[in-house]
């Protein structure tokens, strides 16, 4: 008969060697890309005598790939949450752009050195069969939702097409930003910003300045 004492260090043993995988895959996946990495690869490098262990505990590389991402987003939902608070009833474009972008770089900043994170999205963002996953694990934060309404509420009356580009050209900038100055801190080069809190202000400085500027002409159009 197995007693309660005796799961308990078996249930724990398998935590850690969850944790192990995930922090093992996302260096991996950050450094080389999704697809140079096999499961095989990311069983030997965190220890695991078993080549089918990363298939056992979490399934598909899709599945990895969610797992990664969950791991992150409940801290970062946590400090959004409270951003949120502050800033309710706003209609300062560069409060709400404050609470899609600050978030992401505390939590990075509190993870130490050396982050993988930023460079793991920057990598899942290329790839058309994850990157849709991965933007429905976000968007299941209600604090995230929550910011991305209020934005839409407060932005100028932009074309639908406009609109539709800058948002587009956000995603990119948050993701790729933080991409590059975790890059250049692993590698030991030089940053525009000195720290994770400085860096955030002048990328919303940026997106502030890109949601709020005038048009300057249908997207798509003819040029001279």
């Amino acid at each position: 008969m197995v007693t309660e004492a005796g799961r308990r260090p078996r249930a724990e043993q398998v935590g850690a060697t969850r944790q192990q995988i995930l922090t093992t895959a996302e260096r991996l996946f950050a450094e080389r890309g999704l697809y140079a990495v096999s499961n095989r690869q990311i069983s030997a490098e965190a220890g695991q005598g078993n080549n089918a262990a990363v298939g056992y505990h979490f399934g598909t590389k899709a599945d990895l790939v969610r797992a990664v991402v969950r791991r992150h987003t409940a801290p970062i939902e946590a400090l959004r949450r409270s951003m949120v608070e502050d800033a309710a009833g706003s209609c300062d474009v560069r409060d709400w752009v404050d609470c899609l972008v600050r978030p992401v770089a505390a939590h990075l900043a509190s993870l130490g050195g050396p982050t993988w994170f930023a460079r793991f999205s920057a990598q899942v963002m290329t790839d058309p069969a994850l990157r849709g996953a991965v933007a429905e694990e976000s968007l299941a934060e209600p604090s995230l939702l929550h910011v991305l309404d209020a934005l839409r509420e407060c932005l100028p009356d932009l074309p639908a097409d406009v609109r539709a580009d800058r948002a587009h050209m956000v995603r990119h900038l948050v993701v790729h930003v933080f991409a590059e100055r975790e890059r250049a801190l692993a590698e030991g080069g030089d940053t525009p910003r000195s720290t994770w809190d400085e860096a955030a202000t002048g990328l919303v400085d940026a997106i502030t300045g890109l949601w709020t500027a005038p048009p300057g002409g249908a997207v798509g159009g003819a040029s001279d």
